[in-house]
């Protein structure tokens, strides 16, 4: 199938980017969908060109000549946000249409001369957009369609009051767009009350991780997760790696003693200005840098070409987050490779991700990394209890006040 006989307009499709040969999965099936006007959820995993299959069709029903707001993408983070911009502004700018960004960590005056240039499309977060829409700075009253990109992370992150109060600011008459790499049932219960009659596109089994992924999971000791990484990392020599920690300050000191072991590295978390993050992110795309330390801020939406690995430093308590780490390898086709290190602590966690993939994840030994921490169950029953008698003399104890009291009684 080509892009052609998918009902684009003739001045849409030429200004496709040449690399756009054919459409992938989801934009053969989203895309004319879209076009008939019918509200679509979709589920389509990262790396599969579902900005595309959104976006084409919503720059082919903007009216360049009408200078008002008429689609809307609405994203959970200002790096997602400048990533969906960057891939829709490479076809708007060529068939003349306007764009703009709204998102939180950028100064608001900026933002205010791109919205003073009447764009017909914006991307932008919930917190900005509202703010904006309070202030009278923006009006959607044209709007035609929009598309929560990443639903599902903007339900996990706690945007969903959000999305319903926006839901009251838009047009009666509109066209809604949903898309989502996992479908939560939380988000397939919020979906049913905002889409009518939505067309359901599924261009991969629910909640999967894409086939070019290899994946490979390690036991180790909490204690060795550190230098089990540098090993992994000196041993195969790659030049690009992305590693996923759980908290930010885990993101500082992981970094810490990669940059001791001679690693070229840095860290990226919520903490970081948006500058310093930009340059970062800059930095390991240039293959300046060869190591990313990140939080889940990288999980989902951002592309880095060919990939080679993402490795796990901390499997997520949030078994979905596990499918968007994974899935920053191994995109739009290329073949990638995710590392897990897991220790015994993280059962409960890998055992929710085995339950939503359906994948198996067998642990594997890491040489020269043997384990000695025990199973929780294990250590917990391998603990002495202390006697009920020993408790009632603690307590006893505890209750004297001199030294009199501890004097053993005489016998009469």
């Amino acid at each position: 199938m080509t892009f052609s006989s998918l009902n684009l307009s003739p001045a849409l499709l030429a200004a496709l980017p040449e690399a756009l040969s054919s459409p992938t999965l989801i934009q053969e099936k989203a895309i004319p969908a879209t076009l008939k006007g019918c509200d679509v959820i979709a589920l389509a995993q990262t790396g599969s060109g579902k900005t595309l299959a959104f976006s084409l069709p919503m720059l082919d029903r903007i009216n360049p000549s009408q200078k008002d707001i008429q689609a809307l993408v609405l994203v959970p983070t200002r790096e997602l946000a400048a990533q969906v911009i960057k891939a829709i502004d490479e076809i708007a700018t060529p068939v003349g249409i306007k764009t703009a960004m709204l998102c939180g960590g950028v100064a608001p005056e900026n933002q205010l001369k791109e919205l003073a240039d009447k764009p017909q499309l914006i991307v932008a977060t919930p917190g900005r957009l509202i703010d904006f829409i309070d202030k009278e700075e923006v009006s959607l009253h044209a709007l035609k369609l929009w598309a929560l990109d990443e639903a599902d992370r903007l339900l996990e992150m706690g945007f969903w009051p959000d999305v319903q109060l926006l839901l009251k600011m838009l047009p009666a008459k509109r066209q809604t767009l949903l898309f989502s790499a996992t479908m939560p049932q939380a988000l397939e219960s919020a979906a049913t009350s905002m889409l009518f009659k939505p067309v359901r596109i599924e261009a991969h089994q629910k909640n999967s991780v894409v086939e070019e992924i290899e994946e490979r999971l390690y036991l180790v000791n909490k204690g060795s997760k550190a230098q089990a990484l540098i090993s992994l990392i000196k041993q195969h020599g790659w030049d690009q790696v992305l590693v996923f920690v759980g908290e930010r300050g885990n993101a500082d000191a992981l970094a810490k003693k990669l940059t001791k072991a001679s690693i070229s590295v840095a860290a990226l978390h919520g903490d970081k200005d948006q500058t310093a993050r930009e340059q970062t992110l800059a930095a390991f795309k240039a293959k300046k840098v060869t190591v990313l330390v990140s939080t889940d801020l990288l999980s989902r939406g951002i592309h880095i070409d060919a990939l080679p690995v993402v490795i796990n430093a901390d499997l997520p308590p949030n078994a979905p987050v596990y499918v968007h780490r994974v899935g920053r390898t191994a995109r739009a086709g290329e073949n990638g490779l995710a590392l897990s290190l897991v220790c015994h602590g993280e059962t409960d966690a890998l055992n929710a991700i085995r339950k939503l993939t359906g994948r198996t994840l067998d642990l594997l030994p890491l040489e020269g990394f043997p384990v000695t921490d025990k199973p929780a169950a294990e250590s917990n029953t391998s603990e002495r209890k202390r006697p009920p008698r020993d408790k009632k003399a603690n307590r006893r104890s505890n209750s004297k006040r001199s030294i009199k009291q501890f004097k053993p009684k005489t016998r009469s």
